[in-house]
């Protein structure tokens, strides 16, 4: 590894996301800082330190100049707007550049087809490659796959995200999905499965690495309701409105169901029916032999008493932002178009390109 130049990376946008991957982009020794997007113009000149966080300046400060950034000739953009602009990407693509992103793309199937058309033309024109990532959905299907790589007979394979979402009430991402409006409120279910489509891609991700070609999808979506007025940061959520979200995506099989992601969210404790939250992830396999593997996320700290909300806001980023860093020389290395876990060699940690932390 030391042999090889350090891979030239540009930070695509300065939000919550890049507050991690800055860092782990930093942190590693065969990965280069070499240029940061901002959309705002008041962001424009100032040095990345100052706008992720970071006690140093690094010397790399942010422009709204794409074209400047491209000439950077960069091997990579990690990209993380909150969404996903597939004119934008496929000029980043058409300049040879490869992609890692977590806004909302995986396999690209839960945009219009035009646009999906664009990101993928674009990527054989540059002979680049566009992998999109992220903890759920993204990451988590290669739990599902580790899971059922153990056993035979493979009935069914269910990846479940069971959390606490109070923390992240403010996140604009919640936006979309009606926390707080009226029970029965007519097409609450649609405006849901619609905000979360990406799921579909992350489907068609776990089903390519379950060897699954063909298959249809199924969507359904079900309600909690808060029995009190809830007090949750930068949400309304009245007693009797929906506090509580279960999402099933599932993809069947000649009929049958035979892999599945299920999101279960929720607002606190005061709800009902009253759910049971595991507080991570959980991998159920059905096969000889069953298979049960629970991810459980914890703070770096010995006394967790110290633990704040901005940390755990800050894991929360973290683990969506990592799996795009660590997958950036397997992107860079990958055949170009649409990639995703089912064509790159096993993602994880490299302990040996490890600089002192920013």
């Amino acid at each position: 590894m030391s042999a090889r130049r350090p891979l030239r990376v540009v930070q695509w946008t300065t939000g919550n996301v890049a507050h991690e991957t800055v860092r782990a982009i930093l942190e590693r020794a065969d990965l280069e800082l070499v240029g940061v997007y901002a959309r705002s113009a008041g962001k424009a000149g100032k040095d990345v330190a100052e706008l992720v966080g970071l006690d140093a300046p690094t010397g790399v400060c942010a422009t709204t100049d794409v074209a400047a950034l491209l000439a950077l000739r960069p091997d990579c953009v990690v990209y993380t707007p909150l969404y996903f602009d597939a004119g934008e990407v496929a000029t980043i693509l058409r300049a040879g550049v490869n992609v890692v992103t977590s806004c909302e793309f995986l396999t690209g199937r839960s945009l219009p087809p035009a646009q999906r058309d664009e990101v993928a033309a674009a990527a054989r024109a540059g002979n680049a490659t566009i992998f999109g990532s992220g903890m759920n959905p993204g990451y988590s299907a290669m739990l599902g796959a580790v899971g059922a790589a153990i056993s035979r007979d493979v009935r069914h394979v269910k990846i479940s995200e069971s959390v606490d979402v109070t923390l992240f009430a403010a996140d604009a991402n919640m936006d979309a999905l009606g926390w707080g409006r009226p029970k029965g409120d007519p097409g609450h279910a649609q405006d849901v499965a619609h905000a979360v489509r990406v799921f579909n891609d992350g489907l068609d991700v776990l089903g390519e690495l379950l060897g699954v070609d063909e298959y249809e999808r199924r969507a359904t979506v079900e309600f909690a309701h808060a029995t009190e007025d809830l007090e949750v940061p930068g949400r309304e959520i009245r007693a009797g409105t929906v506090a509580g979200i279960d999402v099933r995506f599932e993809g069947i099989v000649g009929g049958t169901p035979r892999f599945e992601l299920h999101q279960r969210w929720v607002m606190g404790t005061k709800i009902d029916p009253p759910w049971k939250i595991e507080h991570g992830y959980l991998v159920v396999v059905e096969a000889n032999p069953k298979i049960r593997i629970k991810l459980e996320i914890w703070p770096d700290l010995d006394d967790l008493g110290k633990l704040t909300v901005d940390e755990m806001h800050a894991i929360g980023m973290r683990i969506t932002g990592l799996p795009l860093v660590n997958a950036i020389p397997k992107v860079c290395a990958a055949a170009p178009g649409i990639r995703t876990y089912a064509d790159l060699p096993l993602v994880t940690a490299c302990l040996v390109a490890r600089r002192s932390a920013p």
